[in-house]
């Protein structure tokens, strides 16, 4: 879609233009530094510039005064976090990958939350890596995925919402992905196991918490993100064990979205098994109502059902990878 300033440029323009069909030319507009002699190509490039901002373009302007010739400026790729999981040599660590990040380091041990803000801003950016497997490029970002699971957890259903401290659950939602800003989305198959990617995200939360935030009013609100996000990593309280389900329930919505608008042609069955993952009955229901929801949608055409582990689609290997990571269930503390 055109933005609504460019269309009125090109409405009123061409309203003021003297009719010569020869030149398709127009009047000048100081908007966007066009002139009476720019050619209508260099507009619709202005057009695509302003609309798909930050995806690398040539923008058409005129020099300073309005006056000299049409001069290409380039408009950088500025809406996509430059290479979100970079090789690191040797050991992984937080300081290796904060000197890939290409804002530059955030300042440390400041009574300031700009860092952390700016920080936040990656999570944005970052797209959730299982659908890039499958062609889906422009997907969902982590903060699209926790955004929407925050609001989900806000329908557990009577019963269980009496049990729960939903303010709590609302929290480890958008927090329990935080560490992904650095340490990017692994997923079961890109070789890293579960101890070491739980490491990596230890030592996020820690530069984060600490690093980041610890200065900030006195560290009060850093230590109560680490201490949400560590609940959700043990896994051992009704309300970690919730927002694990609704996390798995998230990616059976987002999976059966995706299916949808590919019209039959994109099967994402392998990430189906995540339901059987799923350990609160409440939580559950939804899921079932989803699973019986995808195969309506497939009625019958041949199709991966995740649900059904090997036998549906998904190897020994990947089923076993998929066991390991979606493990997320201690013994509830009592």
């Amino acid at each position: 879609m055109v933005p609504r300033s460019v269309s009125f440029f090109f409405q009123s323009s061409f309203l003021r233009c003297p009719p010569n069909p020869n030149s398709r030319r127009i009047l000048r507009s100081n908007r966007f530094g066009l002139t009476a002699t720019t050619p209508l190509r260099s507009i619709a490039s202005v057009a695509a510039a302003v609309s798909t901002f930050g995806r690398g373009a040539k923008m058409s302007t005129n020099n300073a005064n309005g006056n000299g010739p049409v001069e290409d400026q380039y408009v950088p790729d500025v809406a996509t976090v430059v290479n979100p999981n970079p090789d690191i040599t040797g050991e992984w660590t937080v300081e290796k990958v904060l000197d890939t990040i290409p804002t530059g380091k955030p300042v440390e041990q400041s009574s300031s939350p700009l860092a952390y803000f700016h920080i936040l801003e990656r999570l944005k950016t970052m797209k959730r890596e299982g659908w890039r497997r499958f062609g889906i490029q422009g997907g969902e970002s982590i903060s699209d995925h926790m955004y929407r699971m925050s609001m989900m957890s806000m329908f557990a259903p009577p019963a269980l919402a009496a049990k729960l401290d939903m303010q709590k659950c609302m929290k480890m939602c958008l927090i329990h992905d935080m560490a992904e800003s650095i340490v990017g989305d692994i997923t079961p198959v890109d070789g890293v196991a579960k101890p070491e990617k739980s490491r990596r995200e230890a030592a996020t939360m820690d530069y984060i918490t600490t690093g980041l935030l610890g200065k900030v009013d006195g560290g009060v609100v850093g230590t109560e993100i680490r201490a949400v996000w560590q609940e959700y990593e043990d896994s051992k309280t009704l309300e970690s064990h919730y927002v694990h389900d609704i996390d798995k329930v998230e990616l059976l919505l987002q999976m059966v979205e995706y299916e949808k608008r590919g019209k039959g042609k994109l099967d994402l069955g392998e990430f189906a098994y995540v339901k059987t993952k799923i350990v609160l009955d409440e939580v559950k229901a939804w899921a079932d109502e989803l699973i019986k929801d995808r195969e309506a949608f497939w009625d019958g055409h041949s199709h991966v059902d995740g649900e059904a582990g090997v036998a549906g689609g998904v190897d020994p290997e990947k089923k076993s990878m998929q066991d390991e990571y979606y493990s997320g269930h201690g013994k509830q503390e009592q």
